[in-house]
Parts: C-alpha cells; structure tokens; sequence
C-alpha cells in the first residue's frame, strides 16, 4: 500500500469518522478535531513503513490519531483554554424544517446536554460511545478500529450508555425537567 494514494484514499474514507471520533475524544472541540483529523491523516500516510501487519491497519491508525491528538492538545492547550468553543454544526435536515425552530432549539440544547455528559465519563467508554452515535459506526467497525472484540464493544456500549443515561437523569432531575427519556426509565 506504501505509495498508493488511491488506496490510502479508500482507507481514509472508510477511517475517517473513527479518525475525527477519536479526535473529538481528546480536544472536545469539533474544529480542532477536523484539524486533528487532518493532521492525522497525513501522518499515517508518512509512516505506513511503520506498520507492519496491515489486517491490523484500524488499531494502527487508532494509535497514530491518539498520538497527533495528544501532541495537538499540549501543543495548544493554552490557546485552548481561553477559547470558547464553538457549538457543533449540525446539518439542518427536512426533519428540523418540519419540527420549527423552537423544536429544533431544544433537539439542539439536549444534544449539548448529552455531549456534556459524555465527558464526564470514564475514558474507556468515551471514544465507542461517540463513534457510535455520534459518528454512526457499526460494532464491527468499532471493534476493527480499537482492536477490540465485538463482545468488548458492546458491554462498553451497554455500560457506557446506562452510565450516561443516569448522569442525564440526574441532570435532568436537578434542573427540574421532564424529558422524554424520564417517562420510560422511572
């Protein structure tokens, strides 16, 4: 594969969600995480000499992205830290036309309030929950990228999700709110 950009192209296609997902995962931050992303892109591609079997090419990727993110994030924690972030871009669907802005508004504060909440959880339930239903990966993928069983996947994802569920709940109940997930947990 060395030297092909066709392929490596075909890789980051099929990569590049885990890739921004892990990316995300260290700065928080979608912006930062495309340039992460990018920047780990072009890493990979400089140091595929380095790997040396490529059926574990996604658990290889995984570490050069957790690496570029990591130098990323010391290398600009400080400009970080007096930022405020910006909100994630979302594409405005048929769906939130349908709904009105007020809808769309609130879809938009409880899709903040779940992002909240998902950093405040244990790392290694972090980075699958966000490939998940963040970025829509399929268990094989998330297994494919992490180097993980399909079965470790999936109890991270059970646990992580009833973890993050309580904290929304709690949440929820401090703020006083009735939400739709109240009416089929309680």
């Amino acid at each position: 594969m060395e030297g092909d950009t066709d392929a490596f192209g075909r890789l980051v296609d099929r990569y590049q969600g885990a890739v921004y997902a892990t990316a995300y995962y260290y700065a928080g931050r979608h912006g930062a995480a495309e340039d992460i992303a990018q920047d780990a892109f072009l890493e990979a591609f400089r140091s595929l000499r380095s790997l040396n079997d490529p059926g574990r090419f996604g658990p290889w990727l995984k570490e050069v992205a957790s690496r570029t993110a990591a130098n990323w994030v010391r290398r600009h924690s400080m400009r970080m830290r007096y930022e405020t972030p910006l909100p994630h871009r979302r594409v405005q669907s048929i769906e939130d036309a349908r709904i009105g802005p007020e809808e769309a508004l609130k879809r938009e504060e409880r899709f903040e309030r779940i992002r909240s909440a998902l950093d405040t959880l244990p790392e290694q339930y972090r980075l699958p929950l966000i490939m998940r239903y963040l970025q829509e990966s399929s268990y094989e993928e998330i297994a494919h990228f992490t180097g993980q069983t399909h079965g470790e996947i999936r109890g991270l994802l059970q646990r992580g999700s009833s973890m993050l569920r309580d904290i929304i709940l709690g949440q929820d109940k401090r703020d006083g709110e009735e939400l739709p997930w109240h009416r089929a947990h309680e």
